[in-house]
């Protein structure tokens, strides 16, 4: 086993789930009182599997496309995404 993927891997989807919208929606679970432990892990459980997914679909695809070509389609996506993030958006907002 490749620790130092391990670890990567761990570390960078350990801090990019912070404070994302299924850790507040476990906040929101466990405010409703009734079993902190199923609420556990029924939402460590749904990280995993959807972990699961993104890796084999990864490795799928990886089998598809070289890694530059994978690296620069993520480029672009990632690029698109931040300019649609940074420009006003076109709605008008009725206050």
């Amino acid at each position: 086993m490749d620790w130092n993927l391990l670890g990567l891997s761990f570390i960078t989807v350990f801090l990019s789930e912070l404070g994302d919208k299924s850790q507040l929606a476990a906040i929101a679970l466990s405010g409703q009182g009734q079993s902190r432990k199923a609420i556990f892990f029924g939402t460590a459980g749904a990280l995993v599997l959807t972990s699961l997914l993104g890796a084999l679909a990864g490795g799928a695809v990886a089998e598809l496309f070289p890694t530059r070509i994978l690296k620069a389609i993520a480029a672009v996506g990632f690029a698109i995404l931040a300019i649609r993030l940074l420009l006003p958006s076109s709605e008008t907002e009725s206050n």
